[in-house]
């Protein structure tokens, strides 16, 4: 074979030697371009993504076990609301406010663009609303109208939310609104944003669990959370998506498991399913070495300082008094960085057993399909020109949520009644490979389920959802996704 082979070689060598130099320097021109072009390729992961940024930071001794890009200014988006509930919790914990006192919409509330509730100007809802729209539908319009009630204005609120940043250490983050939505001026970097979420976590405690709501009733509507990593990732209990376009896709987690607790942050990712992939990546390698010690009593609660509207982005100094745990500015970059989803040989840890469901009386223990938040900043950045606009845009996410419903119905047969979903990937084969899976090891309560995909958003955010069919009622499906639990795979009936 290697005589042959160098025989081939030097035929096809000799053969360019007989032919005109323009023909020979084509040749080797369309080599060197080929050769420079992988060249690229190989090379073009170090610099794909310049908006990706990352920590994670052991909840219980304040250790940063993974950074990198952690202290570069980078836009938050839906991560604002982080702080503006932030500040609701202090309200409610100050008896300022209560869950049942009314949040009023102004006009500039309700022009707000989607992901919107869809409230009137002159109508209300409650705070406790509010709460669970900025959690679950991540609602532009319910976190100016909470921020207007809590500041006067958008502009004052926006003041108290830099305000209270500097107060938690949060040396880097200035906000401009309420929301999120695009402001060149309003940045953050994912240290500052993990402190938020310590904060959030250790100051809170009794109003923490909203984080984990996973749908919520409003109206005729069911609201559910952006957030796929809950109910799929064991441990995971928050916190908190965010999307547009200049900052790409972000994500706050907070996971606490066996004694250990993390809060970890990924900024700018691609596309959701590679965010939530880095994510699971994140939890599942740092969670086992975070520690079991430590008081978890990481940032003081310190009074704001006064902040001008006008303050630079500059990085000030931080003083000691403002917290406890200063977050070292380094720690070590593993060998991976997200990319899509996890091979199909990891599947099964990254839709592992959920945790029980919170006792708090209002979230609900039905878990609803997971809204597409790209979906609705799409919305956002291309109205609809109407001399009503206002009520085009209070049913625009609810009629994207429809359309999206019929299209995922339409991409195959799917079965009637009663059917469990137990994950969703960015690939079919992958969520076809964790079926069979789930298929083998669930027994005798499978033996006649139909597996099957339905494909749910589009492009880059597309996913596949892994469910069965085939069962004859309500009963039959929970009592298979009960085998399922006990064998680590997350699952959740409904009827089709």
């Amino acid at each position: 074979m290697r005589m042959k082979s160098s025989a081939v070689s030097r035929s096809v060598f000799s053969d360019l030697a007989k032919r005109p130099l323009g023909v020979f320097a084509h040749v080797v021109g369309r080599f060197f371009l080929a050769a420079v072009i992988a060249v690229l390729a190989l090379s073009a992961p170090a610099f794909a993504n310049s908006k990706y940024a990352g920590i994670v930071v052991d909840a219980k001794t304040g250790k940063v076990l993974y950074g990198e890009s952690a202290d570069e200014l980078r836009y938050p988006a839906s991560l604002t609301k982080m702080m503006t509930l932030y500040l609701a919790f202090e309200a409610l914990e100050a008896g300022r406010v209560s869950k049942s006192t009314p949040v009023p919409f102004s006009k500039n509330a309700a022009a707000e663009p989607p992901s919107k509730l869809g409230v009137r100007a002159g109508r209300s809802i409650t705070v406790e609303q509010a709460i669970l729209s900025l959690v679950t539908r991540s609602a532009n319009d319910a976190a100016t109208a909470l921020g207007e009630l809590l500041g006067g204005s958008e502009q004052r609120f926006a003041r108290m939310m830099t305000n209270k940043a500097r107060a938690l250490g949060m040396t880097r983050t200035t906000y401009r609104n309420a929301h999120g939505l695009p402001n060149s001026e309003q940045r953050t970097t994912a240290r500052d944003q993990a402190r938020l979420g310590l904060a959030l976590r250790q100051h809170f405690p009794q109003y923490y669990d909203y984080f984990s709501t996973r749908s919520f009733r409003f109206g005729k509507q069911t609201i559910g959370n952006h957030n796929r990593l809950l109910g799929n990732v064991r441990g995971v209990d928050g916190i908190k998506t965010g999307y547009t376009r200049a900052s790409g896709y972000n994500l706050v987690t907070s996971a606490q498991l066996e004694g250990r607790s993390i809060v970890a942050v990924v900024m700018g990712g691609t596309s959701g399913g590679a965010r939530d992939a880095q994510m699971r990546k994140l939890v599942a390698k740092y969670m086992p070495a975070a520690s079991r010690r430590g008081s978890g009593n990481l940032i003081a609660q310190a009074p704001a300082t006064p902040v001008a509207v006008a303050e630079a982005e500059s990085q000030p100094s931080e003083p000691a008094a403002m917290a406890a745990a200063a977050l070292p500015h380094t720690g070590p970059v593993p060998d991976f960085r997200y990319g899509g989803e996890e091979a199909a040989g990891s599947v099964e840890m990254a839709y592992a057993e959920a945790e029980p469901a919170s006792d708090n009386p209002v979230l609900s223990g039905k878990i609803a399909p997971n809204t597409l938040e790209a979906q609705s900043v799409k919305l956002a950045q291309h109205p609809t020109p109407s001399s009503d606009v206002d009520a085009q845009i209070t049913n625009s996410v609810a009629k994207a949520e429809v359309a999206a419903a019929k299209a995922e119905a339409q991409t195959e047969t799917v079965p009637e009644g009663w059917v469990i979903q137990i994950g969703a990937t960015a690939d079919k084969a992958q969520a076809m490979t964790l079926l069979g899976n789930a298929q083998e090891k669930g027994g005798k309560v499978l033996r006649h389920a139909t597996p099957f995909t339905v494909a749910f958003g589009s492009g880059a955010a597309q996913v596949y959802r892994a469910r069965f069919g085939g069962f004859d009622d309500q009963n039959k499906a929970v009592n298979a996704c009960k085998v399922l639990k006990k064998k680590g795979f997350a699952c959740w009936a409904s009827q089709q």
